[in-house]
């Protein structure tokens, strides 16, 4: 630090005195037309173009960068708004199989916007909830009606859907219109393969024989749901 910097500093009464020099802004002509500028951008006009068109008019015979400059740092500034993002497909898809009751308030107002903007997508929950009722009330008796239901609209998805139910037509009514399924079948594979996975590598098939059959024995009065 220089001895004359020194001496103006200690000589200095306000923090005010000591802004001189080359950092000390200089007039300019955009001065008596900054307050019209801070009041334009209040407003929303923040395109410079714009404005330095209305200061020629007021009789400003400045530059347009001149106007540019002094708005640069408000645009640094300005918060840019960003949508959120729409819901995608697997979103929908899991709102549109879930049961209504077990949506949220937030997650429903979102759904039914989205069926909203959708014919097509309205009709598909439309059928899919008609379905899920014939599912779980076993009613099979009308599985055919609403095959013909959903053919009259253009869901080529559901089409493929109802022409693999009629490849297996006798099975798919039994299923849905008697109480026999092959739920605990596929509860024991599923169980056999679980004990599988946990002594792969660590042991033989006579220890996996008798761990299944113990835990079949030990389950075996358990109450099915």
């Amino acid at each position: 630090m220089g001895g004359n910097t020194v001496r103006r500093t200690a000589r200095a009464e306000t923090p005010e005195q000591l802004l001189t020099g080359r950092r000390q802004p200089r007039p300019s002509q955009l001065d008596p037309y900054k307050a019209h500028l801070d009041k334009r951008w209040a407003e929303g006009s923040t395109n410079a173009i714009d404005l330095h068109t209305e200061l020629q008019d007021l009789g400003y015979h400045g530059s347009y960068q001149t106007i540019s400059d002094y708005l640069r740092p408000r645009r640094r500034l300005r918060i840019r708004v960003v949508a959120p993002a729409p819901p995608g497909v697997r979103q929908v898809t899991g709102w549109m199989m879930r049961h209504p009751e077990h949506l949220g308030d937030k997650r429903r107002h979102q759904f039914t916007a989205v069926l909203a903007k959708c014919p097509e997508l309205t009709a598909l929950h439309g059928h899919v909830r008609t379905f899920a009722e014939i599912l779980t009330t076993r009613s099979g008796q009308h599985l055919k009606d609403w095959i013909t239901a959903t053919r009259t609209e253009n869901l080529p998805g559901l089409h493929t859907f109802t022409n693999g139910l009629e490849k297996d037509w006798d099975a798919v009514v039994q299923g849905l219109t008697t109480c026999w399924n092959s739920g605990p079948v596929e509860g024991r594979v599923n169980h056999i393969k679980m004990i599988k996975s946990q002594v792969f590598g660590r042991a033989k098939l006579p220890l996996l024989r008798k761990r299944v059959l113990l835990t079949a024995a030990g389950n075996k009065g358990t109450p099915q749901p």
